[in-house]
């Protein structure tokens, strides 16, 4: 039968509605959405209800244009202030901690890779090849796991464990492309392999910042008549700064990162409604992105691995993970208590960046690249079952975890950057109350307004005769100068 377009079109849209549905379901039991999506793409496949999909190259293609999307809108959450007090640990364990990763790990493959049972027969290199498509943790399951169970962290751990997730990506990629040109061509000097680490550390971090900067100047400078048009003109920058600094031999996904950084940090036009079209593009590409790679694996090819999957998953988790933490954290001495190692340790999250980076050596038909493939996959199914599923409870284990406060925005609204003032959602406590119930008995600051008051589900315009109860939420408006009463807990 001829695939025609309304036919793929529909396929497609029942795809990610009954993968929605069955990740809902999965949510219940604690299940990390993205793995059920995976789990859907893998029921819909080859080996299940029989969608036949192979193009490794299209899958590579679609990860890269979703991997982009996904770090620069993670960049753009990522808030400066949250992360300076972390900036160093947070970069050590994102090129030191993935680069030993890749070298443990890579040892130990070797190890195996000649026992009776493992007997993959890799070299070294094909060892560290495999080693390196898995050493960092994945962006999108990180994310994704601790927005989605809410997980409150102490220690600074959340804006450390979103950095290193967001910025380990490039070092990975890189190793694995290196270690393809080595098997390749078997010459490559470590003078090369230095200088071409540096190169696109450079370039990636140099273009993504320059890059972002103009993207902000470009946003707040164009006058369109039509305000949606200004998440397409961002949309656009991601993929202009992606693709200038890959022509320039720098790293990319490092530029898109750090561009969503500078973004997400200075006043920009519409922020509000570029945030909000760039996290639904996040979870639809997430969705498609996980589907396509359940889609493209044949269950049944990863039996003959799993065995060595079952057993470099295991070290990961136990041996590479934590030596590569303590050690790229050393120079940082008792600043980080050993919960909270043990912690960053644990959220060694794989996901669907380390299936895409072994695509890599299927597309280059490197030896051994099918066996790549199938062992990654199966570690990444391993690695969101044991530890996406456990994240909540081993916070709570070590006692890093705080009570989870319900911060939904109550209001959705966003004023100007350039207007000097700021929006503030305030929850009236038995403390605030102390002063009197009506709102004029409420000794606010000067230059703070209440604009609106929500209860439950009603919203009251504010006059000072209102009467407040405890429970209600007070939109405030403030002047830069002014300090408001404590905010919502985030």
């Amino acid at each position: 039968m001829n695939i025609t377009l309304e036919i793929g079109l529909l396929v497609g849209s029942l795809l990610i509605v009954c993968s929605i549905l069955i990740s809902k379901t999965g949510y219940r039991f604690g299940i990390p959405t993205l793995l059920m999506f995976l789990l859907a793409g893998m029921l819909f496949g080859s080996d299940g209800l029989g969608i036949q999909f192979n193009d490794v190259s299209q899958a590579q293609h679609i990860g890269t244009v979703a991997l982009c999307i996904i770090l620069f809108s993670g960049g753009m959450d990522t808030k400066w202030k949250d992360i300076r007090p972390v900036l160093f640990p947070g970069a050590m364990l994102s090129t030191l901690g993935v680069l030993l990763t890749t070298l443990i790990t890579g040892v130990f493959i070797y190890w195996i890779s000649g026992w009776q049972q493992t007997e993959i027969g890799f070299s070294l290199i094909s060892s560290l090849l495999l080693a390196a498509t898995m050493s960092s943790t994945d962006s999108a399951s990180v994310f994704n796991t601790l927005r989605t169970q809410r997980i409150n962290l102490k220690n600074n751990l959340r804006p450390m464990l979103e950095l290193e997730s967001g910025s380990n990506d490039p070092m990975a990629y890189m190793l694995t492309i290196i270690l393809i040109q080595c098997m390749q061509t078997g010459d490559l000097s470590a003078i090369e392999i230095i200088g071409s680490l540096l190169l696109q550390f450079a370039v990636g971090g140099a273009g993504g910042y320059l890059l972002g900067r103009l993207a902000v100047l470009g946003v707040n400078r164009i006058n369109l008549k039509n305000s949606e048009l200004y998440s397409i003109l961002v949309l656009s920058f991601i993929f202009i700064i992606y693709c200038t600094t890959y022509l320039l031999k720098g790293n990319g996904y490092l530029a898109v990162y750090i561009a969503g950084m500078v973004i997400g940090n200075s006043r920009l036009f519409k922020k509000k409604e570029i945030g909000t079209f760039l996290s639904g593009m996040t979870w639809l590409l997430q969705v498609v992105m996980f589907l396509i790679l359940g889609l493209l694996v044949n269950p049944h090819e990863m039996l003959g691995v799993s065995i060595t999957a079952i057993l470099i998953s295991l070290f990961m988790t136990l041996v590479a993970r934590p030596a590569s933490v303590w050690i790229s954290l050393l120079p940082f001495g008792n600043k980080i208590s050993n919960k909270s190692k043990a912690f960053i340790s644990w959220v060694g999250l794989r996901g669907a960046a380390p299936i895409i980076f072994a695509t890599y050596p299927v597309v280059e038909q490197v030896e051994g690249a099918n066996d790549i493939f199938n062992i990654v996959f199966f570690v990444t199914l391993l690695s969101l079952l044991a530890q996406g599923m456990s994240l909540s409870k081993v916070a709570q284990k070590l006692g890093l975890s705080t009570p989870v406060t319900d911060n939904e925005e109550n209001f959705g609204i966003e004023i100007p950057d350039s207007i000097g003032s700021q929006l503030h959602e305030v929850r009236c406590t038995h403390q605030l109350l102390a002063h009197g119930k009506h709102l004029r008995d409420i000794p606010f600051p000067k230059g703070v307004l209440v604009m609106m008051i929500r209860r439950k589900d009603k919203y009251i315009v504010p006059n000072g005769n209102v009467e407040l109860e405890e429970g209600d939420i007070l939109l405030l408006i403030a002047e830069n100068a002014a300090t408001p009463p404590a905010p919502l807990p985030t």
